[in-house]
């Protein structure tokens, strides 16, 4: 299984790789014409995409998730 996640935040222009082995997190350099820059326009026109993940959500403060906190 792959241990690694690509995501985007609201109002971000770029994509984000995180590497679960590793503990890295790194731009992601979008190859244009590509399906994922494909899948990143829609994602910067408002829709949401999902692939591979069962539990993705943001937090403002990482001590906030380490709690157990999840707002609605």
């Amino acid at each position: 299984m792959a241990k690694n996640v690509v995501f985007g935040l609201p109002g971000e222009a770029g994509l984000w790789i995180a590497d679960l082995d590793a503990g890295t997190v790194a731009p992601l350099e979008v190859e244009a014409g590509s399906a994922l820059a494909t899948a990143d326009e829609l994602r910067r026109g408002g829709a949401t995409v999902v692939k591979g993940v069962n539990l993705a959500l943001s937090v403002d403060i990482a001590g906030a998730a380490f709690s157990g906190f999840m707002d609605s």
